[in-house]
């Protein structure tokens, strides 16, 4: 077998593999390329959510650490209470 042949035959059969693949797993048919596209967003919305989470609870975090500061400051100095 000539060795264009054989890579015509290797083409063929990988692209009937992908094509195989794809239709176990739903993405077959015209739909296929807007079905991958939605993934893809999906995903990158998922990834968004997430940054913003973590993001979120560092700003917790934080506040909640700079109150506390705050707070032992106020007491220390006897900013709150009865004056004594």
């Amino acid at each position: 077998m000539a060795e264009g042949e054989f890579e015509e035959l290797l083409a063929r059969a990988a692209e009937r593999g992908a094509r195989r693949a794809l239709a176990d797993v739903g993405l077959e048919g015209k739909e296929a390329a807007l079905d991958i596209r939605d993934l893809r967003s999906l995903i990158e919305y998922i990834r968004f959510v997430r940054r913003t989470a973590v993001q979120t609870a560092v700003r917790l975090i934080t506040t909640g650490i700079l109150l506390a500061l705050l707070a032992g400051i106020a007491i220390k100095l006897k900013l709150f209470g009865n004056g004594s």
